[in-house]
């Protein structure tokens, strides 16, 4: 057992504990108030991603909720470092995009068409000078739904801003590298992002952990007690009507995201009747896609907040990557056979990950192992095998044939969605119950 195994797990819980966090969070209200400040967030646009699309359109009533100031910054895309796969990352941001929108009705639900080059160039230049005249709010809803209603440059004053004023091709290009190189600093790498009091959210989709915060804050407007975007309910029990289909589960053993929602999967399995199938893959930076150390960062602080919105024990980790996880791996086929899959993975994420066993030792392993009811001699036998590698390759060209890349991701009849935060799009296909030809 390396020094770094052993002291990994009580470095991680010290830096992923709610406590931590929750310190963090009055350290930066107590410095805010000493400086006399108001409530300042920071929002990085990045103009040819429909995720900053959707949350460009709730900017207003976000500030019509809350007593904030927030000063925009137009960004650039994220690195080939941060984003791999950037074909796939663009075509599926738009699908995804349009099912959030279908989700929370918001004004434009129609599907999402890219703009054209001319029309970014258009687009960018109107907001940084709106950004710098100080009416980028008004103009960012509604300039980013019309850029990405037709795919080509609009017509007549939609993406004509209250000022009237595109920036000029310099002020564009400085504006574009000070902000990119601010939301490199502060520690992060996309856009559609909110930066307050030293903490990320990205998406409609965390502006429920702002909201809160804000809330406790005192931030919130008379009245402001419900959140714009609230993380939706996992089922209890199955509704009626329900047409059970199998669960594609595409997971790492190495991703936080992985282990954090794989409980939720198989409980979701359970109440609804749908078998969940199994998919693992090599973890990306073991596929040879990079990995930045903000990405990484950021992922596991996330990972942490969500986890604790679901109750879900996370944080002192042993970070798997090489050997830990191909032994985890090896594993695999062994569980499945002995009808232990779901138990082996569920101890193998809670230890990893919650428990800080390294999962690289026969110490931790059988630990893992031996509790999801897998005998340690024939675990030993297993361990020589790679019969797992061509089935984890199988898994990712499934994965990629469905437009994806990246996990956890899932599949449920025409169903394909990626992200530990999308079981409510499970639900919502296991109740459409129109399986796949």
């Amino acid at each position: 057992m390396s020094l770094s195994s052993l002291l990994m797990p009580a470095i991680s819980q010290r830096l992923l504990s709610r406590e931590r966090l929750l310190a963090r969070r009055a350290s930066a209200e107590r410095s805010r108030r000493q400086r006399g400040e108001r409530h300042q967030l920071h929002y990085f646009h990045q103009v040819d991603d429909p995720y900053s699309a959707l949350l460009a359109g709730q900017l207003l009533r976000l500030l019509a909720r809350y007593d904030v100031d927030i000063i925009p910054h137009i960004v650039p895309p994220p690195t080939n470092a941060a984003a791999p796969e950037r074909a796939r990352l663009r075509d599926y941001s738009r699908t995804d995009a349009e099912l959030l929108a279908r989700r929370f009705a918001l004004d434009d639900t129609r599907t999402l068409i890219p703009p054209d080059a001319q029309a970014l160039q258009r687009a960018t230049a109107l907001l940084v000078g709106a950004a710098a005249d100080g009416h980028f709010f008004e103009l960012a809803g509604p300039l980013s739904a019309a850029l990405w209603r037709g795919g080509a440059t609009p017509a007549g004053d939609e993406l004509n801003g209250p000022s009237g004023r595109a920036a000029s091709e310099s002020e564009v290009t400085s504006h574009l590298l000070a902000s990119g190189t601010l939301r490199e600093r502060w520690g992060h790498y996309l856009g559609a992002t909110l930066y307050y009091g030293g903490e990320w959210y990205w998406g409609i989709d965390r502006l429920h952990h702002l909201e809160r915060r804000l809330q406790q804050l005192g931030a919130a407007r008379p009245g402001i007690s419900d959140l714009m975007f609230a993380p939706g309910d996992d089922w209890q029990a199955p509704p009626q009507g329900l047409h059970p289909a199998p669960i594609d589960f595409f997971f790492s053993m190495r991703s936080p995201y992985s282990a954090i929602v794989a409980p939720r999967v198989f409980a979701l399995g359970h109440c609804s009747g749908a078998p969940v199938r199994l998919r693992y893959v090599l973890p990306m930076v073991m596929r040879g896609l990079p990995v930045p150390r903000s990405k990484r960062a950021y992922i596991a602080l996330d990972a942490a907040r969500e986890a604790f919105v679901r109750g879900t024990p996370f944080g002192r980790l042993n970070d798997p990557v090489g050997r830990p996880t191909e032994r985890g791996l090896a594993l695999m086929p062994l569980a499945e056979s002995l009808g232990r899959g779901e138990d082996y993975v569920l101890s193998f994420m809670h230890g990893v990950w919650a428990q800080g066993l390294d999962a690289g030792s026969d110490r931790g392993l059988r630990t893992i192992a031996q509790r999801a009811g897998l005998p340690w001699d024939q675990c030993r036998q297993a361990l020589q095998d790679e019969a797992w590698r061509a089935t984890a390759e199988t898994n990712r060209q499934a994965l990629f044939d469905l437009g994806l890349w990246g996990v956890p991701s899932f599949r449920v009849h025409d169903t394909a969605v990626w992200g530990q935060d999308r079981l409510w799009a499970l639900q919502d296909a296991l109740l459409a119950g129109t399986p796949t030809p």
